[in-house]
């Protein structure tokens, strides 16, 4: 993985590697390795991850066909406004 730090400004890199090793789950990852998961532990918390991804795949299908209204988008303020730099 790399991040590329532009004009020196390392805030934004790690802001940048933060998340993109939040997309692929390496803090979910390090919190799972803490301690250990028995067989059974992991088998239950597998399933409901397979159940959890099913339901969401078939709320999103039921929503592009029209059949549940899809949820309201919030309205940020000062979203879309361009930013301006100080100086």
């Amino acid at each position: 993985m790399q991040v590329l730090v532009r004009e020196n400004n390392v805030e934004q890199a790690l802001r940048v590697l933060k998340k993109k090793l939040q997309r692929e789950g390496v803090f979910r990852e390090m919190k799972a390795r803490r301690a250990y998961e028995k067989p059974s532990e992991r088998k239950a918390r597998e399933k409901a991850e397979a159940v959890r991804r099913t339901r969401k795949a078939a709320r999103k299908l039921a929503q592009r066909e029209g059949l549940i209204a899809a949820p309201k988008r919030r309205i940020v303020a000062g979203a879309g406004a361009p930013r301006r730099n100080a100086g």
